[in-house]
């Protein structure tokens, strides 16, 4: 069964951001991802293991809006291929599986779908910091 993790969202100062969901909402890093381009910080509190993931893409300037704030919705399956195959045979239209690889080990194995609406939706592979 699938299982909510995480729901992502585009900020334009993350330290700003930062402080603003610690102070509403106890909410604090867990965990900080630097690439080249941008950053992932997983937001959580100790109620519970659902989190809030901040994508900053460095050297962005101007506000997001509705329109271009991209996000999604993440859930976790035990078997990625297995849930993608169903997905396919239901005709549900999932993207190609793709792979995240950081320091060379898998950091993330998952592919994307959309709702009737065109909300995108992770699906992931249980592993690593993804259960």
């Amino acid at each position: 069964m699938a299982k909510v993790i995480h729901s992502m969202i585009r900020v334009r100062d993350l330290d700003a951001s930062m402080k603003f969901y610690e102070a509403a909402f106890g909410l604090t890093s867990a965990d900080r991802f630097d690439f080249d381009g941008f950053t992932l910080v997983y937001l959580r509190n100790p109620e519970n293991d659902f989190e809030i993931e901040l994508t900053w893409n460095h050297g962005r300037a101007e506000p997001y809006t509705h329109g271009d704030g991209y996000g999604h919705v993440a859930v976790t399956v035990p078997d990625l291929d297995s849930e993608h195959r169903r997905f396919v045979e239901r005709g549900l239209n999932p993207n190609p599986i793709k792979e995240f690889q950081r320091d060379g080990a898998l950091m993330a194995k998952f592919f994307f779908v959309q709702d009737p609406d065109g909300y995108k939706i992770e699906v992931l592979q249980e592993h690593g910091r993804y259960r």
